[in-house]
């Protein structure tokens, strides 16, 4: 049985059998009750990776945990660094760790200022209290558990490979990455410009894919974010790679459901799970399968 409530779900075993880990940070739809925002439930999905869990969801009868955000991006992303506070968002100067990554010009830092079409979220400004309250019960926790799988895999077979699955809009918004009206490709892989994870790792998730018939992009424009930045280190055996899947590829482009590739994406993905596993992790546990 999965572990299950408000803030977070593990799908599958709570010991990754392969030394593979899957989380999706952005796939929650649960309004907490403080949210207390400007727009409506519906609106505040705009920032949700739409189905991404249940894209992955297959994984689990592989060995292969996947982690899933219940709450929403738009109230706090679990992509993000604790520290990576909006300074326009609060009443008050952040009293604690500040750590911008420059997501605050898109109104994206830990706990979003506006949605992908540039609206604001909220008709106030949060306190700090609020803000801290928001890390301690959805943030940390959603780190922990992503820290713990990992270790614990890394801990049993010498290594582990992380994928940090993703989704993104067919054309980028207003405060899209990149700029705004950009059409994305139908994946783009984030390993930070080489820095989270082994080459061959990204250079071999790129083929198969681009096998497939899909146009695949490295790190344009998404580089990867907090989640693989924080939990990689590539000479130890810990390999992070952010996945960005085009929405068009399975969802329907005018309402939130899947289409008709839906089953054919997710058989593929499952297939590349696979491959990934028989290619890099034959019985050694030196840590040097890359």
């Amino acid at each position: 049985m999965p572990l299950n409530d408000d803030v977070l779900t593990v799908f599958g075993p709570a010991r990754a059998e392969r030394p593979l880990v899957l989380d999706s940070p952005h796939s929650g739809r649960l309004m907490p009750a403080d949210f207390d925002a400007a727009l409506t439930p519906e609106d505040l999905r705009d920032g949700e990776d739409c189905f991404i869990d249940e894209l992955f969801r297959p994984a689990e009868a592989r060995g292969i945990p996947l982690l899933a955000a219940m709450f929403p991006r738009t109230y706090i992303d679990a992509n993000r660094h604790a520290g990576d506070i909006d300074p326009d968002l609060l009443d008050a100067p952040w009293p604690d760790l500040f750590q911008p990554s420059g997501k605050a010009r898109l109104g994206k830092a830990l706990i979003w200022r506006t949605l992908d079409d540039g609206r604001p979220i909220y008709a106030r400004r949060l306190g700090v209290a609020e803000v801290r309250r928001r890390i301690d019960l959805y943030h940390r926790p959603y780190h922990q558990m992503l820290r713990a799988l990992l270790d614990d895999a890394h801990a049993r077979f010498g290594f582990v490979q992380h994928i940090n699955c993703h989704s993104m809009n067919p054309v980028s918004g207003a405060m899209g990455e990149g700029g705004a009206g950009v059409a994305r490709a139908d994946f783009v892989l984030g390993d930070r410009d080489g820095t989270t994870c082994a080459p061959e790792f990204t250079a071999f998730v790129r083929e198969r894919l681009s096998a497939l018939g899909y146009e695949v992009k490295v790190n344009d424009p998404f580089k990867g974010v907090e989640l693989v930045r924080a939990y990689a280190d590539p000479a130890a055996g810990r390999h992070s790679l952010q996945l960005e899947i085009n929405k068009r590829l399975y969802m329907h482009d005018t309402r939130r459901e899947p289409n008709a590739h839906f089953t054919v994406l997710q058989a593929q993905l499952i297939r590349l799970l696979d491959d990934i596993h028989h290619q890099f992790a034959p019985e050694r546990t030196d840590g040097r399968n890359l």
